[in-house]
């Protein structure tokens, strides 16, 4: 199942904005860096295994659960610096997009070494790219960001985060309506508000979609809790390296459409097509049942 280009609402033409004054300021935020460091500790583990409900070693040095590093060197905003959504301010490392509604698009991992319980974690990010473009229900700001996370002075992730800027006309249009298919392999996951506000607190998302049911509801117009797309992609990661007996050494994967607090999620595996024999990419997709496939995503080993 290949991954297109991120996208949550079907974007046709590129958007010439060159004529505002928001376009030029934008473009000036490409190449903007930042970098953050963290020691990766036995009770981060501890609490990132215990939100998804799995057992791993504690040990210092041992190898720490995929996909941790998306909890760590998280920007640590003062309260009075937060926009009305509990998302810093527009300004700062990324640019200051006039659209009100911010969410990940996809992403791509490559895994060259296991974070360990111990290390001392650094994370270098670089705007790459900022692109407005004209979707099904109005103007998108994609941002592309590259970041690069070391350990003990070896690599270990290089990743590449596709965020969105939209409208604040009511949830994204999904890609399509269609109902997902089955995976060969399958598993349930109810995403309920504990669920998503521990994940939040570990990742120190204060974005109130993800645990304020009377904002994300009244305010943004949302029929619950949203699913965070990073949550998603941690659950199918695991799922990945579940089935296959090992981590994937690439996980990428985009957004198609939200899911909420309101239905039970299922995840979705299976062998990435029949050209495929020695099971070296898995095809992976988030659903609620009946409903369209919200995440989509490719493990390759």
């Amino acid at each position: 199942m290949p991954i297109d280009p991120p996208t949550l609402q079907d974007p046709t033409t590129t958007q010439d904005w060159t004529t505002t004054q928001d376009w030029p300021a934008l473009q000036d935020w490409i190449g903007r860096t930042e970098k953050a460091t963290e020691v990766l500790t036995a009770a981060q583990v501890q609490r990132f295994l215990a939100t998804f409900d799995r057992d791993g070693p504690l040990d210092d040095g041992a190898d720490a659960p995929l996909l941790i590093h998306l909890c760590l060197t998280q920007p640590a905003i003062r309260a009075s610096a937060l926009g009305p959504d509990g998302h810093p301010a527009r300004g700062g490392f990324l640019p200051p997009v006039p659209l009100p509604r911010r969410m990940w698009a996809g992403g791509q991992f490559t895994f060259h070494a296991p974070l360990r319980i111990g290390d001392r974690v650094t994370r270098q990010s670089r705007i790459r790219d900022i692109q407005q473009k004209q979707g099904r229900s109005g103007p998108l700001c994609f941002v592309t960001v590259d970041h690069r996370i070391e350990a003990a002075g070896r690599l270990a992730v290089t990743e590449r985060q596709d965020i969105v800027y939209r409208g604040a006309d009511g949830p994204p249009v999904p890609v399509t309506s269609d109902t997902a298919p089955a995976g060969v392999h399958q598993r349930m996951i109810r995403p309920d508000a504990t669920l998503l506000f521990r994940y939040s607190a570990l990742t120190f998302n204060g974005h109130r979609i993800h645990y304020d049911a009377p904002y994300a509801t009244g305010v943004e117009g949302y029929p619950g809790l949203i699913m965070h797309g990073p949550l998603q992609a941690t659950l199918l990661a695991q799922m990945a390296a579940d089935v296959a007996g090992r981590p994937p050494s690439m996980f990428r994967f985009r957004s198609l459409s939200p899911l909420f607090d309101t239905a039970d999620v299922m995840l979705n595996a299976s062998p990435d097509g029949p050209d495929d024999p020695d099971g070296a990419n898995m095809a992976l997709w988030t659903a609620r049942p009946g409903g369209p496939v919200a995440m989509q995503a490719q493990a390759s080993w």
